[in-house]
């Protein structure tokens, strides 16, 4: 089944490479995805109905998202591979360096993400989403498998 998204903002993604898990949403995005939250837009910007944890840097540089993250027990690793016990995140970047999408490692070893506006997906591995919008991984961080989501 083919998502809502134009096909040429992801060209590496073949329909044999992810599943949609959920329906197209502006409820959230891959920032609140990434960190278990379908609740919330994430977004560094103060605007009306955008969220962005207390205290994180508003920048929009991959420092500033990798603070979000270790803010809920996230450190920085050094691949996407499967460890033991951990969960993964893979932060992409674009050819500026600028922070584009987030996805999330599951037990199977495959990935989910929330593509845009678009519908979640789970996909087979990182590199169906490089291409022009969303750049390619550029930072990983892990947290602890027991470890949850702290309070908002």
């Amino acid at each position: 089944m083919s998502g809502s998204w134009p096909p040429q903002d992801f060209p590496g993604l073949k329909d044999q490479d992810y599943t949609i898990t959920s329906p197209k949403t502006l409820s959230y995005n891959c920032l609140a995805w990434a960190a278990k939250e379908s609740t919330r837009w994430w977004e560094p910007v103060e605007l009306a109905g955008y969220y962005w944890p207390e205290g994180a840097s508003r920048d929009i540089a991959l420092p500033a998202f990798v603070q979000v993250y270790v803010s809920i027990g996230y450190t920085e690793c050094n691949g996407p591979d499967v460890e033991e016990g951990f969960e993964k995140l893979a932060l992409y970047a674009d050819s500026d360096h600028s922070p584009t999408h987030v996805a999330r490692q599951l037990p199977n070893g495959r990935w989910t993400s929330k593509l845009g506006e678009y519908e979640d997906i789970e996909h087979l591995n990182l590199d169906c989403l490089n291409g022009a919008l969303y750049g390619e991984p550029a930072i990983y961080l892990r947290r602890p498998i027991a470890a949850e989501n702290p309070q908002r």
